[in-house]
């Protein structure tokens, strides 16, 4: 596997080396870099190239969520921190995970396994070509049945570790399914890349708020990778 630069901001030394030392039992991880607050992490990522960027929230000067806002490109971001008051705030940022301190190596080996993940998906603008998807349903195997889903019942879908989770008017469905491998099976024209982790069907789109899209009774991120070409393919 490809080496992974990962950044940790923190103002508790114990912290920092807390997470230095889960990194660390994690051969493709590699830390360039750790520091005790915003201003000194806004230097760093100029220098240096950060995949995964282990964030405090609770921080002097600027706050992690406030220091967050002012990156532009922002890598894959796991908050650490002993307030779960903040986790709307981090939700609305779409940050990778939320770590509550003291936290297991077990839940900090769950966190990097999403922002791998996530890596590994980049952004594309949706091409349609002549050989266009011309069927209104696809065809989902999952607990033993073969589901016939038309696309005006699919909601959106989700990326849910290796599987796939497909949400519809009626049901869930679970397939071992690779996220791309789904994105492959919809029209481009009709189901939107809105985040590493989100499919959206975009004609059950009820309103836009922030960085969330609303679908019925489902509020879901917009991640600030994907929302330029979100924004354009709804013409805005």
């Amino acid at each position: 596997m490809v080496k992974i630069n990962c950044l940790i901001v923190d103002d508790e030394p114990i912290a920092r080396n807390i997470v230095q030392a889960y990194c660390a039992h994690l051969p493709y991880l590699h830390v360039v870099d750790s520091c005790a607050n915003a201003l000194d992490a806004k230097l760093i990522l100029q220098q240096q190239s950060v995949d995964i960027l282990f964030l405090d929230i609770n921080m002097p000067v600027m706050s992690g969520i406030s220091f967050l806002k002012t990156l532009k490109n922002q890598p894959i971001v796991i908050f650490t921190t002993a307030y779960k008051e903040y986790a709307l705030d981090a939700f609305d940022l779409a940050v990778c995970d939320y770590m509550l301190k003291p936290f297991s190596f077990d839940r900090f080996l769950i966190a990097v396994d999403k922002a791998v993940e996530k890596l590994q998906v980049q952004p594309q603008i949706p091409i349609e070509t002549n050989t266009a998807k011309t069927d209104d349903y696809i065809f989902i195997k999952t607990e033993g049945k073969i589901f016939k889903i038309g696309f005006e019942d699919l909601l959106f879908a989700e990326a849910n570790g290796n599987n796939t989770k497909i949400v519809t008017a009626q049901n869930t469905l679970l397939p071992a399914m690779t996220f791309s491998n789904f994105e492959e099976l919809v029209p481009k024209a009709i189901f939107l890349r809105v985040h590493r982790s989100f499919i959206i069907n975009k004609s059950k789109i009820t309103h836009i708020e922030g960085n969330r899209v609303f679908i019925e009774k489902y509020e879901i991120p917009i991640g600030n990778n994907y929302r330029e070409i979100f924004m354009k393919s709804i013409g805005l």
